[in-house]
């Protein structure tokens, strides 16, 4: 047992099992070759038929005491086979792959993947067990894999969204910084850089301010009809954007902020409001009440009490809703379509223009950037986040 898990020794199981369940992966990697040749079916049942063919070898001639120099076998095997398809690219995919099925054989014949398992759970719970994160990860890869295909794209030399044979074969020829420099010495896309700039920090700035306040006050018991108003201030995360926007047009047309700074900056303060109120108030789900009225006691006014008493603690909270603020202006394209005019156009409008007008590639470049800006503030937000547990007790440090 360690640390209430038993650890299940491993044995070979029988082919009857160990070679389908590999001969599975092996046919849902052929799927994906076989797609990219044209050729679907003949990549299914040749990726089925080579797996289940390695694995018995494996298993069977080789066994476990030459396990490594099957693993690397096995590796250079798909990378020679990958490099004859897709030259470099298929080479290093190809690798990847035998590294995964070389590793993949001897976890599955060798019952590894029981190892750190309960002993009791039945084949239908470890089949569970793993189906589930299976899926998860197939969830990541389908969201994360548009990012990773916008990356590398940013780079190409060539005015084209898909990747030229040049870069499939890292010709240094097929990658440049082009659209990196087109959008640093393009007037639209800095003029439209500024406008971002400008606004999402004033929007943000009002986000956190009203919705801290606002959060703090419907953390009080005694304010009356608590749950209508904290639906109707998070409303703008569930009502459809392209309502919001609308209304936002009609309602601003009549009091003249329609086409003007401070209605886009009011408008992307409205959409980060709700984000400030919701991780400020769970911030304050462990906030200690006794704190304000000790603090009261020895005769601190309100306005000390919230900033030397109660704002250090909630800080974590607040600054993660800011950066989720920013993240919703600075990347928020609808409303500023509707509530703006050419004079405000920001960086989401603008590459929403240059796909529906002109294909530009510079939106590669862009959109890299963006990515990137985003991972930095999320990874701050996670900081942030295990920093507020720490703080409140609710984790070891």
């Amino acid at each position: 047992m360690s640390d209430g898990i038993a650890i299940t020794g491993a044995k070979t199981l029988p082919f009857s099992f160990t070679l389908p369940v590999v001969g599975a992966a092996g046919a849902l990697f052929g799927l994906f070759a076989g797609t990219a040749q044209g050729a679907t079916l003949l990549g299914v049942i040749g990726g089925a038929a080579i797996c289940a063919a390695l694995a018995w070898a494996a298993l069977s001639l080789a066994g476990v005491e030459r396990e490594r120099a099957v693993k690397w076998g096995v590796i250079a095997l798909f990378a020679l086979a990958g490099l004859l398809v897709g030259r470099i690219a298929g080479a290093i995919v190809g690798a990847l792959f035998g590294w995964f099925l070389g590793w993949f054989i001897y976890w599955i014949g060798r019952g590894r993947y029981r190892m750190f398992l309960p002993p009791y759970l039945t084949a239908g719970e470890v089949l569970w067990h793993y189906t589930f994160r299976v899926i998860c990860g197939a969830v990541f890869v389908f969201l994360i894999t548009p990012i990773l295909v916008v990356m590398p794209l940013s780079f190409n030399a060539e005015n084209f969204f898909t990747f030229t044979p040049e870069m499939l074969a890292f010709d240094p020829e097929g990658y440049s910084l082009k659209h990196y420099r087109d959008f640093f010495t393009s007037a639209d896309w800095q003029q439209a850089l500024r406008n971002s700039i400008l606004i999402a920090p004033v929007a943000t700035l009002l986000a956190v301010s009203f919705g801290t306040l606002a959060a703090i006050g419907l953390s009080s018991e005694h304010v009356p009809f608590r749950q209508a108003i904290m639906a109707v201030l998070i409303s703008p995360m569930i009502v459809p954007l392209i309502i919001s926007a609308a209304g936002m047009y009609f309602f601003y047309s009549r009091i003249g902020l329609q086409g003007t700074y401070l209605g886009v900056v009011l408008a992307h303060a409205a959409l980060g409001i709700p984000f400030v109120i919701i991780t400020v108030t769970a911030t304050l789900v462990g906030f200690d009440r006794s704190l304000t009225r000790a603090a009261a006691n020895l005769g601190a006014n309100p306005v000390t009490t919230f900033r030397r008493v109660q704002m250090p603690l909630i800080l974590p909270g607040v600054i993660s809703g800011g950066l989720f603020a920013f993240i919703t202006s600075f990347d928020e394209v609808v409303v500023v379509i509707f509530v703006g005019s050419a004079n405000q156009q920001t960086l989401p409008w603008q590459m929403f223009t240059g796909l529906r007008e002109q294909i530009s590639p510079t939106i590669l470049a862009v959109a890299t950037i963006l990515v990137c800006i985003s991972i930095a503030l999320l990874t701050t937000v996670e900081i942030l986040r295990r920093r507020s547990e720490r703080l409140r007790g609710m984790s070891p440090g």
